[in-house]
């Protein structure tokens, strides 16, 4: 079993090699501007995922797969020298689409706003459809009976220690 730590370290490293090797070695015209953004490997350390994300179009991010996917034999050389593991992991590229889930977010949160904009709109007009208390009650509808008794016990009264 491998350690979760390890795992965690490996992973950050392979992100760092990656990401090194990709701006410094790689001269692939289709490769875009790119960030690697994340890599996760297994725990037994034999297969890792890097996710990366491409500024621009979806012709660009297909070029940046592709240039990713030509680079590979390079990028699992260098990661397996540098990790020095009996085994180089294998690497899958995976775009991340975080600026897509960020942009949903953000419309989802503008439409709530709006939502609760009109709402508060809505409710400031509104009006009571009866009284504004219908349970206030006046002093003289109050019964007689109710006045003047308290919850004393008579004297004499059992469990009584006048």
């Amino acid at each position: 079993m491998t350690d979760p730590a390890r795992v965690r370290r490996h992973a950050e490293r392979v992100r760092e090699l990656v990401a090194s090797v990709v701006r410094t070695q790689i001269k692939d015209p289709r490769l875009g501007m790119i960030t690697i953004t994340d890599a996760r490997i297994t725990p037994d350390l034999r297969d890792a995922t890097v996710y990366y994300t491409v500024l621009g179009d979806t012709t660009e991010r297909a070029s940046t797969a592709a240039a990713l996917e030509s680079a590979k034999g390079l990028l699992r050389s260098t990661v397996g020298k540098a990790l020095g593991l009996r085994h180089s992991p294998t690497l899958s590229f995976v775009l991340d689409n975080v600026q897509d889930q960020v942009k949903r977010i953000d419309d989802l949160l503008a439409a709530a706003r709006d939502a609760d904009a009109e709402v508060r709109r809505l409710a400031a007009q509104a009006e009571y459809a009866g009284d504004a208390q219908p349970y206030r009650l006046d002093d003289d509808e109050i019964d007689e009976g109710d006045r003047g008794h308290d919850d004393t016990p008579p004297a004499g009264a059992p469990g009584d220690r006048r």
